[in-house]
């Protein structure tokens, strides 16, 4: 399964926002100005980009609603996805930049942030509705993490997150669980 580089680009983005929630691991990891510039280096936006307390609380807000995308499926996720481009005004248009290829922007430049990243997300899952590959939008198999993931696997059998040692730890759990089963 392939998507196409802008598809995969946001869908990264947006893991690794709704993985800053608490909610994940105990840490907000979008909690002050310094998060969001490292949020901004790894994942490059182009359009105003205002970097103060009012642009980071509105992306601390979109996270939440972000994370719903991972908690239905195909289906629940569309009305979910048309409200995000419908309370955006979202208006698709191809555009190339910066050494990009053609892509599209659905957005203004001027547009806050957070409603940039929202209807990227946005288009990025009608990419994954549309190739019907919504299977791959996965929260972790480990039984204490609450971090989402997209699985780019060829086989599609990723079960854990990449955000911590997640698949490493419960394999050595069950294996420890075989053990001791043996041993009984």
């Amino acid at each position: 399964m392939m998507f196409i580089r802008d598809t995969e680009t946001s869908l990264r983005a947006a893991t690794d926002l709704v993985n800053s929630l608490p909610e994940v691991d105990g840490v907000d990891r979008l909690a002050t100005l310094d998060d969001l510039a490292a949020f901004l280096r790894e994942h490059p936006y182009s359009g105003v980009i205002r970097r103060d307390d009012v642009e980071l609380s509105e992306l601390r807000a979109a996270r939440s609603r972000l994370r719903m995308l991972w908690t239905g499926d195909r289906v629940s996720a569309v009305p979910i996805v048309n409200a995000m481009l419908r309370e955006s005004k979202a208006l698709p248009q191809l555009v190339i930049h910066d050494g990009y290829d053609w892509h599209i922007h659905a957005t203004d430049d001027a547009a806050p942030l957070a409603t940039r990243i929202t209807v990227e997300v946005a288009m990025a899952f009608v990419d994954v509705i549309r190739s019907d590959e919504f299977d791959r939008v996965r929260v972790c198999s480990a039984d204490d993490c609450e971090a989402v993931y997209i699985d780019y696997s060829k086989n599609g059998s990723k079960r854990y997150c990449d955000t911590g040692n997640c698949g490493n730890r419960m394999n050595v759990n069950a294996y420890r669980r075989r053990k001791a089963e043996e041993s009984a």
